[in-house]
């Protein structure tokens, strides 16, 4: 299974980049930067709440029905002229199910290494949101997961499927940070310290973070 980086750097994911950055009005490289670094949190998020009856079966619920994957489909009428309202509220409702609390400060430490301010990581990721989670619904269909069960070994795939301690605290540190940025330097550190590979998750968010 493709990691979610991979398809970032797939033709699809330049697509998404480039929609998203357009209908935002933002740097298509910050824009790429804010994705490469928001969409693992996300997906650890996802990981984190499917440990729970109730949150699997709200994923599941989401993935079979309105985010089957269709918006994938239509990605030309998604971004022409720009994103439409309602797209970007629901993508402000996954957000604040998926971070809860934890959702300001995932969007101003993003928003301190990309070079932005919350606010516009905000609209990137109210964007980007409903296509991530068509491409996990894509990939449920693909995959015959029609479980529960097989929610955590979906996004886990769709992590990488990479279980380095190092690239996981990364991931947990950002969701626990309280948005001061000061965390992220340590992680950073801890990160570009640890595995010298260049790589799997790590090594796309070491470049990100000053890694050679």
């Amino acid at each position: 299974m493709a990691g979610i980086l991979d398809v970032l750097n797939s033709d699809l994911g330049q697509t998404i980049i480039s929609g998203v950055a357009g209908s935002t009005g933002q740097d298509k490289d910050k824009t790429s930067s804010v994705l490469t670094m928001a969409l693992p949190v996300l997906m650890k998020a996802m990981e984190r709440n499917v440990a729970t009856p109730k949150g699997a079966e709200g994923l599941m619920s989401a993935i079979q029905g309105k985010h089957s994957g269709g918006i994938l489909d239509n990605l030309s009428d998604l971004f022409s002229g720009g994103v439409d309202d309602n797209v970007k509220n629901d993508g402000d409702k996954i957000l604040n199910h998926v971070l809860g609390s934890k959702k300001r400060g995932v969007e101003s430490i993003i928003g301190q290494k990309a070079g932005l301010d919350v606010g516009s990581v905000g609209q990137i990721l109210k964007v980007a949101a409903p296509i991530l989670m068509g491409i996990i619904g894509q990939q449920a269909q693909q995959k015959n997961v029609s479980s529960t069960n097989d929610l955590s070994g979906l996004l886990g795939g769709l992590l990488g499927g990479n279980d380095a301690k190092e690239e996981q605290n990364f991931l947990e540190k950002i969701l626990d940070a309280d948005g001061d940025g000061s965390v992220i330097d340590d992680v950073a550190g801890m990160l570009l310290g640890g595995s010298k590979k260049k790589g799997g998750l790590g090594g796309l968010l070491g470049g990100l973070f000053g890694g050679k």
